[in-house]
């Protein structure tokens, strides 16, 4: 656990002391894909000791990331940094194809951590490509889950932002256009974009089943429980996170203060001046244990009551790659 910064001594720490409230949301924290893809790394590193590659982030958590890394774990940027021969993971966002392929040139032992219902977008994007279709894909630029889904049908994908780039965007046959999503969107943010696509071309198709995952689904609707009632927020969760960074946007929506924290170091005083309701949530890849450091923080503050609010229960669990499993 990280030193703990709240000093109730300090003049700024002994201006915001008192009693608070904490309406803890649920679900939070680690979801089955996040689980699944670091508990490849730790099999992999049980059974074959270090190092083991891991391109990328496995998940997108600076906590995660460390504590792999001190266990023998090597993140890298590209396969080219490799030894040839070696084991690398591929990361539970994804990869496009022409990466699986430099793995294979390159003769390494690839094992992919890919969540599952990232997979399911990849299929989808193939499919509707495959039937002619213009596939937009609802996404932040840069991304890597986004990069490896345009990965899979270049020449026929197209990357959408926003509702108004969704009103301008101009394709081949309007009556051939389907759409995808990124899995860490916000919900209520995306439906506006679709709807946007869907008054520029009536004839848009999309998925089965909704594309932004169950886990950031949850994580925002369990926050949008607690915002209203709470003076701030705060999201536990790392900058690069896509599902954490859209909570805080979520609950500054609903008109709350929040703020994204990589752990209990990065809580300020000023924030909580006055606050005596504070909701706290954490993105689905930060560890349950950053949230308990939270409040066990807070309570240096003064007394501390934890109220639970849960909006759902999660039991999805996703098996193992074959290279992984164990017995």
């Amino acid at each position: 656990m990280p030193a703990d910064p709240i000093d109730p001594k300090h003049p700024a720490w002994r201006a915001v002391t008192g009693p608070r409230t904490v309406l803890l949301a649920a679900p939070r924290s680690f979801c089955a894909g996040v689980e699944r893809a670091i508990e490849v790394v730790e099999n992999l590193l049980d059974s074959r000791g270090g190092p083991i590659y891991v391109r990328k982030q496995i998940v997108h958590n600076s906590h995660v990331v460390a504590d792999l890394e001190s266990r023998g774990a090597v993140f890298v940027d590209d396969l080219d940094t490799v030894p040839e021969g070696a084991t690398v993971v591929f990361s539970a966002h994804g990869v496009a194809p022409a990466v699986r392929a430099q793995a294979a040139r390159r003769g390494l032992d690839a094992v992919d951590a890919t969540c599952p219902l990232v997979t399911k977008v990849h299929n989808e994007a193939l499919r509707f490509a495959g039937r002619g279709d213009t596939v937009v894909l609802i996404g932040h630029a840069g991304h890597e889950e986004v990069e490896g889904t345009l990965g899979e049908a270049p020449e026929h994908t197209v990357l959408v932002q926003s509702a108004a780039e969704a009103a301008e965007l101009e394709v081949p046959d309007p009556e051939r256009v389907s759409y995808l999503t990124q899995t860490t969107l916000a919900v209520d943010e995306t439906a506006e974009v679709v709807e946007a696509l869907r008054a520029r071309f009536p004839a848009l198709r999309g998925p089965g089943s909704d594309d932004i995952c169950y886990a950031t689904t949850n994580r925002q609707l369990s926050l949008r429980a607690i915002a209203n009632e709470s003076e701030l927020v705060l999201v536990v969760g790392s900058g690069n996170s896509s599902n954490s960074v859209r909570l805080v946007e979520l609950a500054r929506r609903q008109g709350t203060p929040a703020y994204l924290i990589d752990d209990v170091g990065d809580l300020r005083p000023d924030w909580l001046d006055g606050v005596r309701v504070l909701g706290l949530t954490a993105g689905a890849s930060a560890p349950p244990r950053l949230v308990e450091e939270v409040v066990t923080a807070l309570g240096g503050l003064g007394p501390v009551t934890v109220e639970e609010r849960e909006t759902a229960r999660e039991s999805i669990h996703f098996t193992l790659p074959s290279a992984v499993r164990r017995g």
